[in-house]
């Protein structure tokens, strides 16, 4: 029973560094289980909960659900789908397994975690798949192939990110037991007289008001910490140099708020320096800041720096194009093609018509999207050296038309489409400015098999789960991810936690306290 009243927290302590004299909050609520976090990874716990018919409460410091999530592709890695039967590419749980293992393996540390691995390739079709599709969830025909993977994984949701999390927060407000209460941002966990995790102290954005959500379980998930930089760069590989200019490519939220919260409450932090930044960042053009960015790229494009001349081999394979473009001069780099690739253009998360018109059509952008009838031209708007630029793509069609790369090994080299490039040639032309985009955590709070959250030695820290980008995803990519392990490992782990939190529950109502 949800109840309003004021309070003296005689016998809670917070668990954040707050003045010594614990002040009572303004105002109490009472649920069963609170969830911090409306992403994908609290969305699925919260479903759960709410199948046990349990009061759940839900807060989030945005305005609305959906968290990163909702900007993203909405692309998910699903093993032994019948999209992959359908295309002649049948996935088995073995193969995986040694695909996440090879991708993600580390030789100075960890690498992926096995259990986790292995719960996920054999559980992905029946807790994805076939639960999404349950909700109405639409899976587009194709399954991309994309690096690292034996056969293609990568399933794109039609609709994208909303696509895929509009169904699953409908399917939360069915049963009238799930609440969300949004703008109320966690500032502390609670703990009752007996030590144990007993709420979560907010303070609601729009006057500052605070309130303590009390429940016997709090399940957090509340994203990662890429748009933090000071943790970014705090916990950066020691084997890269930072970037000399990095844009924030995170979800707004995404600033580590609930590692903070997790390690005050004595939570173990695991593998933080296991971070997915994005060598395809791109100034996000209604941002007045100037250091937001979005993940944006065209596979028929070359990579040239600011010599004018191409330095790698162009391809999704963050694990070596991030640290190449870092080592770039100014670390960035300007993607080169013509009006007939234009239609092959992404942004994660936006729809054709988004990228026509506020990224090519809009006077912002004119900073970072340059246009030219000739590249003579396209070099001169983007400071590049217009000879040098001009030899670089009359070289690069000479090998499309020879079909060899031999510069950098690019052409017929694999299935993918990005090698199977055409030349550059059909005005007009383009060049977009890229830097470094910092993206996804692949290290954060330590959880066990249940997802309950680990201590600093060893033990669980009774009453407290975690779920989603905040536990690193379960450690199941290790030091480098296969793509669409992110919105999976968040939806495997929020469901985990959800049945296991569901679970402690019925069982203290089972017994006396």
């Amino acid at each position: 029973m949800k109840i309003f009243k004021k309070v003296m927290l005689l016998s809670m302590a917070m668990v954040l560094c707050l003045p010594a004299m614990v002040m009572a909050a303004q105002q109490e609520q009472r649920h069963d289980v609170l969830v911090v976090g409306a992403g994908i990874a609290g969305l699925s716990a919260a479903w759960e909960l709410s199948q046990k018919n349990f009061d759940v409460a839900v807060i989030e410091m945005s305005p609305t659900y959906g968290g990163t999530g909702l900007m993203s592709e909405g692309a998910l890695c699903i093993v032994g789908t019948p999209e992959q039967e359908q295309g002649g590419e049948p996935d088995n749980p073995r193969v995986a397994y040694a695909d996440f293992m090879k991708a993600g393996h580390d030789e100075q540390g960890p690498g992926p975690d096995a259990a986790w691995v292995t719960y996920y390739v054999n559980e992905s079709r029946r807790e994805i798949y076939d639960w999404l599709t349950g909700f109405g969830v639409r899976f587009e025909k194709k399954v991309i192939l994309m690096p690292d993977n034996t056969v293609p994984r990568w399933h794109k949701v039609a609709g994208k990110g909303r696509g895929l999390l509009a169904p699953i927060y409908r399917e939360c407000g069915k049963k009238g037991n799930v609440k969300f209460y949004y703008r109320f941002k966690a500032i502390a966990l609670l703990r009752d007289g007996n030590g144990r995790i007993g709420g979560v102290r907010t303070q609601r954005l729009k006057d500052g008001v605070q309130t303590d959500f009390m429940a016997p379980v709090v399940i957090l998930a509340t994203g990662g910490f890429q748009s933090n930089l000071d943790m970014v760069r705090k916990n950066w590989p020691k084997d890269l140099s930072f970037p000399d200019q990095i844009l924030i490519g995170g979800g707004q939220n995404a600033d580590g708020s609930g590692h903070e919260m997790a390690q005050a409450a004595g939570a173990r932090l695991t593998n933080m320096h296991y971070q997915l930044n994005y060598p395809t960042g791109l100034k996000r053009p209604s941002d007045p800041s100037g250091n937001r960015g979005l993940n944006a790229y065209c596979d028929m494009s070359i990579w040239v720096n600011k010599t004018g001349k191409r330095f790698m081999k162009e391809s999704r394979d963050t694990r070596k194009t991030f640290p190449e473009v870092v080592r770039q001069p100014g670390g960035s780099y300007w993607a080169i093609f013509d009006s007939a690739a234009r239609k092959d253009f992404h942004v994660s998360g936006w729809t054709r018509e988004a990228i026509e018109s506020q990224l090519f059509n809009n006077p912002q952008s004119l900073d970072f999207v340059k246009q030219a009838a000739t590249i003579r031209e396209l070099a001169q708007a983007a400071g590049l050296p217009p000879e040098t630029l001009e030899e670089t793509v009359r070289h690069w069609n000479e090998m499309v038309t020879a079909g060899r790369d031999m510069d950098f090994g690019r052409i017929g080299t694999s299935r993918s489409t990005w090698a199977h490039p055409p030349r550059i040639e059909k005005p007009p032309f383009y060049a977009l400015h890229f830097m470094p985009l910092t993206r996804k955590s692949m290290g954060g709070v330590a959880i066990d098999q249940s997802c309950r959250v680990i201590n600093v030695s060893g033990q669980t820290i009774p009453g407290l789960y975690a779920a989603g980008e905040l536990t690193g995803l379960a450690g199941v990519n290790g030091k480098c991810t296969l793509e669409g392990t992110f919105l999976g490992a968040s939806i495997l782990t929020g469901r985990v936690a959800g049945r296991a939190a569901a679970a402690e529950l019925a069982k203290r109502k089972e017994t006396p306290h």
